[in-house]
């Protein structure tokens, strides 16, 4: 049977933890990483599975509410560009039909 390899983020998805606590999890060595090709890590899906079976790695909840003010100050962080062109747009029209 071959065993399929998973990233170090698809690791940390299956076990509800962050990438960082995965590589923690490697360099405590309860965790086996293997690189393929000499450059990219990853790990062993069944030995992963059987980690999350196994009770060792306690599933994090980093749940953090998403407040309106936080809201709405990502609207404009993010929307900023749109909303002046279309302050702008409407300023010129303005002048181009009403003066």
């Amino acid at each position: 049977m071959s065993d399929q390899f998973i990233s170090v983020r698809e690791a940390a998805q299956t076990l509800g933890v962050t990438e960082k606590k995965i590589m923690d999890l490697i360099d405590e060595g309860k965790l086996h990483a293997y690189k393929i090709a000499g450059q990219f890590l990853r790990l062993k899906k069944s030995e992963v599975l059987d980690t999350q079976d196994g009770g060792t790695v306690a599933t994090e909840f980093n749940h953090y509410p998403y407040t309106r003010a936080e809201r709405i100050k990502d609207f404009f962080y993010f929307n900023d560009f749109y909303i002046l062109s279309l302050v702008i747009i409407l300023a010129l029209l303005y002048v181009i039909f009403y003066r």
